[in-house]
């Protein structure tokens, strides 16, 4: 086990919890159109990808060190590709639009690094 990627995993799922509350009841008056879609997108791949931290920071143990870095690049997605949708949804320049993607592609490639995790974990075991 990982307690750093379990600790963030928590923390982020802590956070999105509050943040998708405070969505629902204190912004949804406030937001229409596009920044509704954008907020509760950040929210579900927020949630999502902290629930992957957990898993990660469980599977440490088992699956080795690029468990770490599968990690690093699911919180640098969270940070970038969340935190530019909620931005935007909050008023922030839509040019942050244009900074989302990085976000997408680090959830790639961290999901990425984890499948090549499992499949050495899985050959080193034959």
């Amino acid at each position: 086990m990982n307690r750093f990627l379990m600790s963030v995993g928590a923390i982020v799922c802590f956070l999105g919890v509050a943040i998708g509350a405070f969505g629902a009841h204190a912004l949804s008056s406030m937001m229409q159109g596009k920044a509704i879609g954008w907020y509760q997108t950040a929210f579900q791949y927020q949630f999502f990808h902290g629930l992957a931290l957990l898993v990660c920071g469980a599977v440490f143990a088992e699956l080795g060190r690029g468990v770490m870095v599968a990690g690093i690049l699911l919180i640098a997605g969270i940070l970038i590709f969340c935190g530019t949708l909620y931005a935007m949804a909050l008023g922030a320049p839509s040019w942050l639009g244009m900074i989302t993607p990085v976000g997408g592609v680090c959830f790639l490639v961290g999901w990425g690094v984890l499948i090549v995790c499992t499949f050495r974990y899985r050959n080193s075991e034959k």
